[in-house]
């Protein structure tokens, strides 16, 4: 028996006193329920299957809205559930098609009668560039294929360990990234369709509030409300089946479905999200199945399921096209966003300093155009303090250059 009504809701209170942003905390929950389901449960379609495992991308300048600590929160309460196969946050195709091999377990259907062999692990990565590695074809082929659930024995053979059978494979995905390492890792090909298209982007700048001591305002009842929530979330993960559409369910995503496709997204570049849009309809149902088992064992989607998943669709959308905002601009556009982004969060810095953090990221000639060019903007200025070379953000403070 469950101990709350809605398990994402009851987990949004829980994290509540944190930081980060609501929409980190709802889609931390998202992947923290698709981790319990695994592909124990689906929506059939005759020539495919829709599992409810994402690529759920945090992306945020560094240092502002703490989105692995938001990961983590979640992940930590999904680890505590038996059975749950985490795979490590820093992979190469080949250690990730060992861990799903490795992962195969016989699943009973309901009728007791009938196993299903399946392989799934969650993949939880505090930094995207240390698992995924753009500019290798192989490795994001692999997770384009992974992600589309497909039926049956995959096999990935390796140069020194033989071939890897993988029998109905399934990857869940929570990573954090920044948008300048996007602009600066993620190849053209990748943009547009194949992996990109495949993940739900969620984008915040600016914390939701203050907390200098979470520890100082936690409630009494906090270790009461996590051990509630792994409780549920243990119950959710021995949900097993297809889910089925309620009739009144299938007519509204006929209705939509042909809107969609005569509207597409507003506010989305058809260059950079053309196949998301295209595969929106699988991240609503895949969407809609988690809000489900959010509330309620009955392996049935309503209505009012695919009509609450399209609002939190229709709002991550709302800030998507800032992850790509820097994708196609100009060399010295892209360097002075990073450097921008730098000096923003420190509001001052000292410029022998934003060089050893740019250093990471940009040549010594980019630096230097991406600095000239935020100073034409007008988003940054520079003055001298003594010995040293302060660079501050034009906006802080009313334009007056803070020295730290």
């Amino acid at each position: 028996m469950r101990l709350s009504n809605n398990w994402i809701q009851s987990y949004l209170e829980y994290s509540s006193l944190s930081e980060a942003p609501e929409n980190f905390h709802f889609w931390t929950a998202v992947s923290c329920i698709a981790g319990a389901l695994r592909r124990r449960v689906w929506i059939d379609q005759g020539y495919f299957q829709w599992t409810p495992n994402f690529y759920i991308i945090f992306t945020a300048p560094p240092g502002i809205v703490s989105k692995s600590t938001t990961a983590s929160i979640g992940m930590r309460l999904l680890r505590e559930v038996p059975g749950i196969q985490f795979g490590p946050d820093a992979v190469t195709w080949q250690a990730l098609t060992q861990a799903l091999a490795a992962s195969t377990v016989e699943v009973p259907l309901p009728d007791g009668q009938t196993f299903i062999p399946m392989s799934c692990v969650t993949i939880v990565s505090s930094e995207l560039g240390t698992f995924l590695n753009p500019s290798d074809r192989e490795m994001v082929d692999v997770l384009v294929t992974l992600w589309d659930g497909q039926l049956g024995t995959w096999e990935k053979e390796t140069k020194t360990q033989g071939k890897d059978t993988i029998v109905n494979p399934w990857v869940n995905i929570l990573a954090c990234t920044t948008p300048a390492w996007l602009a600066g890792n993620m190849p053209d090909y990748m943009i547009g369709g194949g992996f990109t298209s495949r993940c739900i982007f969620v984008y915040a700048e600016k914390k939701r509030k203050l907390v200098a001591y979470p520890g100082s305002v936690l409630p009494k009842d906090f270790q009461l409300k996590a051990q509630a929530l792994i409780r549920d979330l243990e119950h959710i993960s021995t949900l097993v089946g297809e889910y089925t559409l309620h009739p009144d369910a299938t007519l509204w995503g006929e209705r939509w479905y042909a809107e969609h496709y005569e509207k597409g997204c507003a506010g989305l570049a058809e260059h950079i999200w053309g196949g998301y849009v295209a595969r929106k309809q699988t991240h609503l149902h895949k969407l809609a199945m988690v809000l489900a088992a959010s509330k309620r064992d009955q392996l049935i989607i309503l209505k009012e399921d695919l009509e609450e998943a399209l609002t939190y669709m229709n709002t991550v959308e709302k800030d998507m096209s800032k992850v790509f905002s820097l994708i196609g601009r100009s060399p010295e556009a892209k360097a002075s966003e990073t450097v921008y982004n730098i000096v923003q969060q420190h509001t001052a810095i000292d410029r022998e300093l934003l060089y050893r953090e740019l250093f990471h990221t940009l040549g010594m000639d980019e630096i230097g155009k991406g600095l000239q060019a935020a100073l034409s903007a007008g988003l940054i200025g520079i003055k001298q303090t003594g010995q040293r070379v302060i660079v501050y953000d034009s906006f802080a403070a009313k334009n007056r250059p803070r020295v730290p």
